[in-house]
């Protein structure tokens, strides 16, 4: 049964160990980011101890409109060494436990990386696995995965939850990834909005084209947890936790239940 779902980015500074001797703690915007992050994970760990993470590849990753076409399993285990650190993380047991050794997997996705890590982090004891939809995914080739994920986990008995990772737009600043594109601003705002008050209808009228020459990677995500709620008579109840750009790119988390399932959400 699906019972709460958080979203979160992907940046990897969100890792201490990748930011070096100033990783413990991390700048301001870092710490107030990764705190948020933590929180999010954490409420899918007071919830369910199954998680479902849904990240997005790009087009050599998975292919369009696949809703499963790369699952990475609850036995997968990855490193971010090709971010400059071999800290590495798995999707089921701790690291002794799991004896996460030398075959640790440099490939797997950013969004998959991140939430081994989260889950590392904040739910051990959890089991997760990992599904990928493409960057070039339609609006309705997301929307309907999100649904058809939820009628899976809703005939399920087990609580399982959702963690969805995407990151908004990369052309915020003159520094961002992607440069300043003076049209961000005000579409990243929309964008925000929409995801704090779990609006369903815009985040599934978001403008496919637009978005992607604004590089908002996470559009196909954040149509995936549109899709994930359609069933329910009513938007989902959202608290968000985190909404900047601190880098020149997007990163909202907050955390997402059915209308009337919000008990426990910030306790």
């Amino acid at each position: 049964m699906f019972c709460v779902a958080s979203l979160v980015p992907s940046p990897p500074v969100l890792v201490p160990e990748l930011e070096g001797a100033a990783g413990a703690t991390g700048d301001g915007d870092v710490a107030a980011l990764r705190a948020a992050v933590l929180r999010a994970a954490g409420e899918l760990a007071a919830r369910a101890s199954r998680w479902i993470v849904v990240g997005v590849a790009d087009s050599e990753g998975v292919a369009a409109g696949a809703e499963a076409d790369r699952v990475i399993g609850s036995e997968s285990v990855g490193t971010f060494r090709g971010y400059g650190v071999d800290v590495r993380v798995g999707f089921a047991g701790s690291i002794d436990a799991a004896g996460f050794g030398p075959g640790a997997d440099p490939l797997l996705p950013l969004p998959a990386l991140i939430a081994g890590w989260l889950r590392g982090q904040a739910a051990p004891e959890a089991v997760a696995e990992c599904r990928l939809i493409s960057a070039d995914a339609s609006a309705d080739e997301a929307l309907t995965f999100g649904r058809h994920l939820r009628a899976e986990l809703d005939a399920e008995s087990a609580p399982t939850a959702v963690l969805v990772v995407g990151d908004g737009a990369a052309t915020l600043s003159l520094k961002a990834p992607r440069y300043l594109d003076e049209r961000a601003e005000g579409v990243q705002a929309e964008i925000d909005r929409a995801l704090s008050a779990g609006d369903r209808k815009a985040l599934a009228a978001l403008d496919t084209h637009l978005l992607a020459e604004l590089d908002v990677a996470g559009r196909p995500a954040y149509q995936v947890l549109a899709g994930l709620f359609a069933v329910d008579p009513a938007d989902p109840e959202v608290e968000t936790l985190y909404a900047a750009a601190p880098f020149g790119v997007a990163y909202h988390v907050s955390v997402w239940q059915p209308v009337g399932a919000r008990s426990g959400v910030g306790a």
